[in-house]
């Protein structure tokens, strides 16, 4: 068996020509601000590309660099100055930040309708109570990819390896509100292959290379695999590897390919999510009876 190949841009592609036409027929182009503190390089390349990316789909973007030396009061002031004007449609702070810098509060200070990472805690509530409104980026694109590549979720066995908060919980969240029976399993899972197997649709999400070997997968599972992992190759270079050995393309019946897979659906996603942020904006402005609440 050789599993079908389910690739990211494809994919992404539907998604964006989407998110294009929902921003098509809003009253202005919906504007993404980036925040981004310090000079590590990848986040600048991951900041330029998202930014090159939102204008390719008709997205305004702008982009706050702050230096390494910037203060916790210095980013909150800005993200305060941000919430407040109404030509921001989303404010994303590019993770990771400096050490005298408290994540939490920065994350915590984004006004919710803006927050097109999903990670404002009202969001993340929202998703548990059955009502998603901004969704983190990439469990939302892996359930636009199942859609796009017509796997059924409903009545599904989904097992999940990896319970962070910014993939495992949040995909469990939206697994579940598609009608799957949901395992999230962990670094105290006993027996994970085990519970593996048991799944019709596997999703490897906890950051160690080539954890899911073929013994753990059922055959013919769709398995979906979120590592981007930098190892060192034979050749002396560095490559990226997924959480997913490769072995497992001769077991499962579908799988995402490290790179190519969910990475390109992230992006996507983070623009989808900043034309709905703009619907929501504008729901808001034009009914104020409802503001201060999510209108869906």
């Amino acid at each position: 068996m050789s599993a079908r190949v389910l690739a990211g841009p494809p994919a992404a592609a539907a998604l964006l020509a989407d998110a294009a036409a929902r921003a098509g027929r809003l009253p202005t182009s919906p504007h993404l601000v980036i925040v981004c503190v310090g000079d590590d390089p990848a986040s600048r390349s991951y900041v330029r590309g998202k930014s090159r990316k939102a204008g390719e789909v008709g997205l305004r973007s702008t982009v706050h660099a702050l230096p390494e030396s910037a203060t916790q009061a210095e980013l909150l002031a800005l993200i305060d100055t941000l919430n407040r004007d109404d030509d921001v449609s989303g404010i994303l702070v590019q993770l990771p930040l400096p050490a005298q810098i408290a994540e939490a509060a920065v994350l915590h200070a984004i006004d919710p309708r803006k927050d097109v990472d999903g990670f404002h805690p009202l969001n993340v509530g929202e998703l548990w109570a059955g009502r998603p409104a901004l969704t983190p980026c990439t469990p939302a694109g892996i359930m636009y990819l199942l859609e796009h590549y017509g796997v059924a979720v409903a009545g599904a066995r989904a097992v999940i390896v990896g319970r962070s908060h910014l993939v495992g919980r949040p995909l469990a969240a939206l697994l579940l509100l598609g009608d799957a029976t949901v395992t999230v399993c962990h670094s105290r899972t006993r027996d994970l292959g085990r519970v593996t197997r048991e799944a019709e649709l596997l999703v490897a999400a906890a950051g160690s290379p080539g954890l899911v070997t073929p013994e753990m997968v059922r055959p013919g599972a769709t398995v979906i695999d979120v590592g981007i992992n930098r190892v060192l190759g034979a050749d002396g270079k560095g490559h990226l590897v997924g959480d997913v050995h490769p072995d497992v393309a001769g077991v499962a019946g579908a799988l995402t390919p490290v790179p190519g897979g969910v990475g390109p659906m992230t992006v996507a996603q983070l623009l989808a999510n900043t034309v709905r942020a703009a619907e929501l904006q504008h729901a808001t402005r034009a009914h104020p009876e409802v503001a201060g609440e999510f209108v869906r």
